[in-house]
């Protein structure tokens, strides 16, 4: 099986799509706090400038740039989705099997440490993220109207100015 290799340049300004299992939840923004905390925590342990972010029901989309020689997004973006799903387990929260694994069952070996009964769990987030980095600034500028307009074109809103969960709603506009 191939093996995708991310790119890694340091101080780079990403963007991301994360997905959620359950494309039909509505999860991210019903628990938007949790969310928050995970990416207060995972900055305060690995800093990056939030260019911008839009949290919509069943994804979000940020971009990020990192420090000048830190090439090191996975490992922010798993300990964010790592940490978003403990809270909110912890809170009680089960999610339900997606329909493609109807048991629920997340496949894969046990790691050192884990409990073999969290394997059992239905998944919170899709495995992987998809992510872009900027090339230059009209790339940036583009991808930043992207994440501004998404809950227009997600028919969640007619003005993204009415959108909560974006970092566009307090700036007027990028930061």
């Amino acid at each position: 099986m191939p093996r995708y290799h991310r790119p890694q340049r340091p101080g780079a300004t990403i963007l991301f799509t994360v997905n959620l299992a359950d494309r039909s939840a509505a999860l991210l923004v019903r628990e938007v706090a949790a969310l928050r905390q995970a990416v207060t925590q995972t900055r305060a342990e690995r800093p990056f400038t939030v260019n911008a972010w839009v949290v919509l029901p069943d994804h979000m989309h940020c971009i990020w740039t990192l420090p000048d020689g830190d090439s090191d997004y996975s490992t922010r973006m798993g300990a964010i989705k790592g940490r978003f799903s403990r809270i909110i387990r912890r809170s009680g929260f089960t999610p339900t099997p997606h329909p493609h694994n109807p048991h629920g069952v997340v496949a894969g070996r046990i790691r050192v440490g884990e409990n073999p009964d969290r394997r059992a769990e239905a998944p919170i987030w899709q495995k992987r993220f998809w992510e872009h980095h900027i090339r230059d600034d009209r790339d940036f500028a583009a991808h930043m109207e992207y994440c501004r307009i998404n809950p227009v074109k997600h028919g969640l809103v007619d003005d993204p100015a009415d959108w909560p969960y974006t970092s566009f709603r307090n700036r007027g506009g990028a930061q």
